[in-house]
Protein backbone atom coordinates (compact mmCIF):
# COMPACT_ATOMS: atom_id res chain seq x y z
CA UNK A 1 0.00 0.00 0.00
CA UNK A 2 1.09 3.62 -0.81
CA UNK A 3 0.08 6.41 1.30
CA UNK A 4 1.03 9.78 -0.43
CA UNK A 5 1.89 12.85 1.95
CA UNK A 6 1.14 16.00 -1.09
CA UNK A 7 2.42 19.04 1.32
CA UNK A 8 1.00 22.11 0.35
CA UNK A 9 2.00 24.89 2.61
CA UNK A 10 5.41 25.03 4.54
CA UNK A 11 6.52 28.37 6.42
CA UNK A 12 8.46 29.31 9.72
CA UNK A 13 5.67 27.96 11.94
CA UNK A 14 4.68 24.75 9.99
CA UNK A 15 4.57 22.03 7.47
CA UNK A 16 0.54 21.42 6.60
CA UNK A 17 -0.36 18.32 4.11
CA UNK A 18 -2.54 15.72 3.36
CA UNK A 19 -2.94 12.03 2.89
CA UNK A 20 -4.29 10.20 -0.09
CA UNK A 21 -4.48 6.62 -0.68
CA UNK A 22 -5.17 5.97 -4.36
CA UNK A 23 -6.10 9.70 -4.94
CA UNK A 24 -8.78 9.44 -1.91
CA UNK A 25 -8.45 11.99 1.03
CA UNK A 26 -7.31 10.05 4.21
CA UNK A 27 -6.60 13.17 6.50
CA UNK A 28 -4.66 16.34 6.72
CA UNK A 29 -1.38 16.37 8.21
CA UNK A 30 0.89 18.77 10.43
CA UNK A 31 4.82 18.81 10.58
CA UNK A 32 7.20 21.38 11.78
CA UNK A 33 9.05 24.03 9.50
CA UNK A 34 11.68 22.93 6.76
CA UNK A 35 15.19 23.80 9.00
CA UNK A 36 17.48 21.78 6.75
CA UNK A 37 16.97 18.41 8.18
CA UNK A 38 17.54 18.93 11.64
CA UNK A 39 16.96 16.78 14.19
CA UNK A 40 13.98 16.91 16.03
CA UNK A 41 13.50 20.37 15.21
CA UNK A 42 12.77 20.11 11.16
CA UNK A 43 10.00 18.48 9.00
CA UNK A 44 11.68 15.33 7.01
CA UNK A 45 12.81 15.83 3.22
CA UNK A 46 10.49 14.44 0.58
CA UNK A 47 11.02 10.80 -0.27
CA UNK A 48 9.44 7.23 -0.09
CA UNK A 49 9.84 5.79 3.68
CA UNK A 50 8.63 2.40 4.54
CA UNK A 51 6.10 2.30 7.63
CA UNK A 52 6.53 -0.34 10.34
CA UNK A 53 3.96 -0.68 13.47
CA UNK A 54 5.62 0.15 16.45
CA UNK A 55 4.40 0.55 20.04
CA UNK A 56 5.49 2.79 23.04
CA UNK A 57 4.42 3.99 26.29
CA UNK A 58 4.29 7.34 25.40
CA UNK A 59 2.08 7.04 22.33
CA UNK A 60 1.14 3.63 22.32
CA UNK A 61 0.61 2.11 18.94
CA UNK A 62 1.51 4.49 16.38
CA UNK A 63 3.71 3.87 12.89
CA UNK A 64 7.64 4.23 12.36
CA UNK A 65 9.31 5.64 9.46
CA UNK A 66 12.33 3.48 8.02
CA UNK A 67 15.90 4.87 6.55
CA UNK A 68 14.90 8.86 6.68
CA UNK A 69 18.13 10.20 6.06
CA UNK A 70 20.42 11.85 8.83
CA UNK A 71 17.35 11.04 11.08
CA UNK A 72 15.86 7.98 13.21
CA UNK A 73 12.46 7.59 15.17
CA UNK A 74 10.42 9.51 12.98
CA UNK A 75 6.70 8.76 14.04
CA UNK A 76 3.30 9.49 13.16
CA UNK A 77 1.46 10.20 15.61
CA UNK A 78 -1.35 12.33 17.30
CA UNK A 79 -0.69 15.52 17.70
CA UNK A 80 -2.66 19.26 17.18
CA UNK A 81 0.08 21.68 17.26
CA UNK A 82 3.50 20.87 15.77
CA UNK A 83 5.54 23.26 17.12
CA UNK A 84 4.42 22.12 20.96
CA UNK A 85 4.08 18.46 20.25
CA UNK A 86 6.34 16.78 17.68
CA UNK A 87 10.20 16.44 17.43
CA UNK A 88 10.63 16.32 13.61
CA UNK A 89 7.35 13.63 13.42
CA UNK A 90 4.73 13.40 11.62
CA UNK A 91 0.86 14.05 13.33
CA UNK A 92 -2.20 13.38 11.32
CA UNK A 93 -5.32 15.97 11.70
CA UNK A 94 -9.04 15.99 10.68
CA UNK A 95 -8.51 19.69 9.75
CA UNK A 96 -6.24 22.63 9.53
CA UNK A 97 -6.76 25.18 12.12
CA UNK A 98 -3.55 26.91 11.42
CA UNK A 99 -0.13 26.22 9.71
CA UNK A 100 1.19 23.81 12.15
CA UNK A 101 -1.89 23.07 13.54
CA UNK A 102 -4.87 20.73 13.24
CA UNK A 103 -7.91 19.56 15.34
CA UNK A 104 -9.08 16.07 16.15
CA UNK A 105 -5.37 14.21 15.69
CA UNK A 106 -6.82 11.01 17.71
CA UNK A 107 -9.74 10.85 14.57
CA UNK A 108 -7.10 11.18 11.70
CA UNK A 109 -4.76 8.60 12.97
CA UNK A 110 -7.47 6.48 13.97
CA UNK A 111 -7.81 6.44 9.56
CA UNK A 112 -3.87 6.16 9.17
CA UNK A 113 -3.10 3.43 11.41
CA UNK A 114 -6.35 1.18 10.81
CA UNK A 115 -5.56 1.56 6.19
CA UNK A 116 -1.48 0.42 7.45
CA UNK A 117 -2.98 -2.58 10.15
CA UNK A 118 -5.16 -3.74 7.13
CA UNK A 119 -1.94 -3.91 4.64
CA UNK A 120 -0.24 -5.28 7.34
CA UNK A 121 -2.22 -8.18 8.34
CA UNK A 122 -2.27 -9.08 4.37
CA UNK A 123 1.31 -8.90 4.53
CA UNK A 124 1.85 -6.44 2.51
CA UNK A 125 4.39 -3.47 2.42
CA UNK A 126 3.27 0.24 3.32
CA UNK A 127 5.17 2.94 2.39
CA UNK A 128 4.69 6.64 2.88
CA UNK A 129 5.28 8.90 -0.40
CA UNK A 130 6.17 12.63 0.99
CA UNK A 131 6.23 14.86 -1.52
Amino acid sequence: MELILNRFWAGDRGTNGEITVEGKHVCYTIERPWLDNQRRISCIPTGRYQLKARFSQKFKQHLILLDVPGRDLILIHPANDAMKELNGCIAPVSSHTAIGKGVKSVAAFVRVIGLANFAFQKNEDVFLQVT
